[in-house]
């Protein structure tokens, strides 16, 4: 069971509401390292510098989007294994299919509860404490 202060997340989306959101409730999960961008640019160029464990990040972003953004992560060497959790304000199949095929670990649809990040969390890293 890991514990959720020790896993260093990225938040990615272009909405600073829909950031400071996400942020609140991994907090209130226990999270403590916590990074924010605004876009997938910069946080590729974030994480390739400072890594970390968890990526979530928001499907619907412009000039690169969250498909662009997964494939550029499972491309890289170094950052290639890290964890990445897909956000989006549509249940659209052949986004789903898209990302399940550029290897998202996991996919939660917009609006949703804290427990349900919580839990598409934990089928990933295991119980958390």
């Amino acid at each position: 069971m890991p514990a959720a202060a020790a896993i260093k997340v990225m938040v990615v989306d272009d909405q600073t509401s829909m950031r400071a959101m996400i942020r609140r409730a991994l907090q209130d999960l226990g999270f403590k390292d916590i990074r924010d961008k605004g876009s997938a640019t910069e946080a590729l160029a974030a994480v390739k510098s400072d890594r970390v464990h968890l990526i979530i990040s928001d499907y619907n972003m412009p000039e690169m989007d969250g498909l662009e953004f997964l494939e550029a992560v499972r491309k890289d060497d170094v950052i290639g294994k890290t964890v990445f959790i897909m956000l989006t304000g549509s249940a659209d199949k052949e986004v789903v299919q898209k990302a399940a095929a550029l290897g998202v670990n996991n996919y939660v649809v917009k609006p949703f509860a804290p427990a349900a990040l919580k839990e598409k969390i934990e089928r990933v890293f295991g119980e958390l404490v």
